[in-house]
């Protein structure tokens, strides 16, 4: 027989001394990726251009149920300007305020400056792959009193107040508004809602707040920095409407520069998976009010300085010994520690649809790798 080319010898040659190359050099070489859950559910698939709305599919948690514009048309924003009071046709706000279902996605890259904050109706997600997209410099988001809401891949940064003045919910109805605090995403008295792969970070007040009796949300692979008070869930400890508030906070990178809020919990619960936390400068999971919270499978690399080790803060001297706050297969680095109470189960209690498989905690790097906004070219796998 004759002998092989020399090409196909070279890259056997090449395969066996990877074989033979020790683990670590190995690893340098070739890392493979780890898709988590919800990534694995869609970004393999080149026709995602094409099937946009099968993300809505993708969830998981309590916030599984958010459909955002799953049945709606497409809706493409072309004109970045904004009019509070009347919205003109191809821009974001005109899109968020329909009655109808509407999948929102842009025709090309843009930065959004809002003169005041932006209400969201029902049955809409915002959809910002193939571009890049900014709400930033103005007034952003509020999702209040509305269901069923997806926000993904978009950029939230540099949020200020707004005024007070006339905003359009709807097309048949414009209010004067008080002025919105500055809050990267608002979500008051709102079910099922979804946000996922954004970036968040420098806002007046908080990046994420959920209140008033809102529930059946997902925060997941969003990239979040440099900020104060990152997310509040539970808006006062008297507001006892928040019992009800479920929330998922899953695959999501908190990076630099972040303070505090990762979240704070007021009364209600937060199942906190697979997230990773780098070097905070006072506390990660706080709360009050006898809130519960399970820490499963995250990533918690502590800040050099000796005082700043504790991932826990309860918001009382004394009272919170019952309180339910577990930590289960979270990996501790530089000296991080959690310091748990409570007894009985904190089982989340997902429906077989919301759950999902929680890894261990040193596997959350990988899993949270690409959060925040990602680079999505059409016809190939995201």
């Amino acid at each position: 027989m004759a002998a092989p080319t020399s090409f196909p010898l070279t890259l056997i040659t090449l395969i066996l001394a990877f074989v033979n190359l020790s683990p670590s050099l190995a690893k340098s070489y070739y890392t493979p990726k780890i898709l988590n859950p919800i990534d694995s559910c869609w970004r393999s698939k080149s026709n995602w251009a094409a099937n946009r709305h099968a993300l809505a599919d993708c969830a998981v948690g309590f916030g599984k149920n958010a459909i955002g514009g799953k049945y709606g048309a497409i809706y493409v924003v072309t004109d970045p300007s904004d009019d509070p009071g009347n919205p003109k046709w191809g821009t974001l706000r005109y899109g968020v305020i329909q009655t109808k279902p509407l999948w929102i996605v842009f025709g090309r890259s843009m930065v959004i400056t809002l003169k005041n904050e932006l209400m969201i109706n029902s049955y809409k997600t915002i959809d910002g792959r193939g571009a890049k997209v900014e709400i930033a410099y103005g007034p952003c988001i509020t999702i209040q009193h509305v269901s069923h809401v997806i926000i993904h891949g978009i950029s939230i940064h540099d949020c200020k107040p707004g005024k007070s003045g006339i905003v359009r919910d709807s097309p048949t109805h414009a209010g004067r508004r008080r002025g919105s605090d500055g809050d990267g995403i608002d979500i008051f008295d709102s079910t099922d809602v979804w946000i996922d792969h954004c970036y968040l970070a420098h806002c007046y007040d908080g990046l994420i707040d959920v209140i008033h009796a809102s529930t059946g949300i997902t925060i997941s692979n969003n990239f979040f920095s440099n900020h104060d008070k990152v997310m509040l869930f539970g808006h006062d400890d008297k507001n006892v409407e928040d019992k009800a508030m479920k929330v998922t906070v899953a695959f999501n990178h908190f990076g630099p520069g972040l303070v505090q809020r990762m979240p704070r919990v007021r009364l209600g619960y937060a199942h906190v998976a697979n997230n990773r936390y780098d070097q905070w400068k006072m506390y990660v999971i706080g709360g009050s009010a006898n809130p519960t919270i399970f820490s499963e499978g995250n990533y918690y690399m502590a800040p050099n300085n000796r005082d700043q080790k504790l991932v826990t803060k309860r918001e009382v001297k004394s009272g919170w010994t019952n309180w339910k706050w577990r930590s289960s297969k979270d990996k501790f680095m530089n000296g991080a520690y959690f310091v748990p109470s409570g007894y009985g189960s904190i089982s989340p209690g997902y429906t077989y649809a919301q759950s999902f498989r929680v890894a261990d905690g040193s596997l959350a790097p990988a899993l949270t790798s690409d959060a925040g906004p990602l680079t999505c070219t059409a016809y190939k796998p995201c």
